[in-house]
């Protein structure tokens, strides 16, 4: 395996080990099977300390340079870009804080550029104010500390991570019930992951769902108390737009492979009906590739605009750029779906195949419709940054 690229500018991942990633993506995919190998080469190619500054033992790369990585490796291999996202997301979140003076996860930037790897346990079944509100009972402790009871779901890297970030309810005062954010350790008796990933698509990630009973967060790692609703804190702020930002990189990512995929078909495939030439020469064929020439060339802006402007902090907080960066998920998402759609019309009946990586990408990409932001939060986050909020009326 070659050193990571030490020109900030190019991508970090090599065409060796890409390929190699690639290669293995199908049997993961087939076997329900967690990347291990994946993972391995990533940690060793320092990919998981990215974001991590180098004062810290990390790259020190921006998010912008990252989502260009991100892209890269999820056209190679989607499951295993969205299992390493995660980490990413909470990296690319303290390294952003640590920027702007705020030392509350400067342990996190410590421990990951020792080789930690960090997980999200914010989604809850049934929870729809993800961010916002929690089923998960966060018990204040003496030493305040916290003690955590609740199930997350959709944790990705399940048989790897070793710290999870998470959130609860302390409803101790019922005055004034808070949302707490802490840090977990995997070692800790009352964590254990259920072996209940068995999806369409993204298998590769192996996002399990998590058990807390009574886990334990020192009070030195219990970074927030917030009030339950929306807030503009840096904290929150910082997860959802890296969270958005790094998550469109990856489906835009799929769209780019399966336009790659797209052109080969088309130029495999041959034509009775124009006197068996390519499908290449079709001309309903290439309007179908020219379309999503266009569709992949109009998203790469605006997931590049938004990073560096979370690089720059030349972003200000408000319904607006919430309003982007949902924004920016649907898009992305609702366009990478779009490509693959037609990839496999373009392609035709071979795209069907169980072993067809067109077939995989089409499974993989559904997943995008359940990340947060959602269709109708994105729209009613859109709507309210220039209607204003909904009124609401009271009896």
């Amino acid at each position: 395996m070659s050193a990571p690229a030490t020109d900030q500018n190019k991508p970090l991942l090599s065409a060796q080990l890409l390929a190699g990633i690639r290669s293995r993506a199908a049997e993961y995919d087939r076997d329900n099977a967690f990347c291990t190998e994946d993972l391995a080469e990533l940690v060793a190619a320092g990919y998981l300390r990215a974001l991590v500054p180098t004062r810290f033992g990390g790259l020190g790369r921006t998010l912008a340079q990252t989502v260009r990585d991100q892209t890269l490796l999820a056209a190679h291999a989607p499951a295993t870009a969205l299992a390493v996202n995660m980490h990413l997301i909470w990296t690319a979140v303290a390294a952003s804080l640590h920027a702007q003076g705020d030392h509350s996860l400067d342990f996190l930037l410590e421990e990951a550029g020792q080789g930690e790897i960090f997980a999200f346990g914010v989604s809850e079944p049934g929870n729809d104010l993800v961010l916002f509100g929690s089923q998960t009972d966060a018990c204040p402790q003496p030493d305040g500390g916290y003690r955590f009871t609740g199930t997350k779901v959709f944790t990705s890297l399940s048989p790897a991570w070793t710290r999870l970030g998470t959130l609860g309810l302390d409803s101790s005062n019922p005055d004034a019930p808070a949302i707490v954010w802490a840090f977990l350790e995997k070692a800790d008796a009352g964590i254990r992951s259920k072996d209940d990933w068995n999806t369409l698509g993204m298998r590769a990630s192996q996002s399990q769902s998590t058990v807390l009973e009574r886990a334990l967060a020192r009070p030195d790692r219990v970074v927030r108390r917030l009030p339950v609703g929306p807030n503009g804190d840096p904290l929150v702020a910082g997860i959802f737009a890296n969270f958005e930002i790094l998550l469109s990189a990856v489906y835009t990512g799929i769209g780019a492979r399966a336009l790659e995929l797209a052109a080969l078909g088309a130029n495999r495939r041959t034509s009775l009906k124009n006197d068996g030439r390519m499908h290449a020469q079709d001309p309903v064929a290439r309007w179908r590739v020219g379309d999503l020439v266009i569709a992949m060339d109009g998203i790469y802006p605006q997931i590049d605009a938004l990073a560096r402007a979370v690089d720059d902090r030349s972003f200000t907080v408000g319904p607006a750029w919430f309003a982007q960066l949902s924004g920016l998920k649907y898009r992305a998402t609702q366009n990478a779906k779009f490509v693959v759609d037609t990839a496999v019309q373009v392609a035709g009946g071979a795209a069907y195949g169980a072993t067809s990586e067109l077939g995989r990408l089409y499974r993989d990409v559904l997943a995008g419709f359940f990340h947060p932001s959602d269709a109708d939060s994105a729209h009613a986050t859109a709507a309210a940054s220039v209607l204003g909020p909904l009124d609401v009326q009271t009896s």
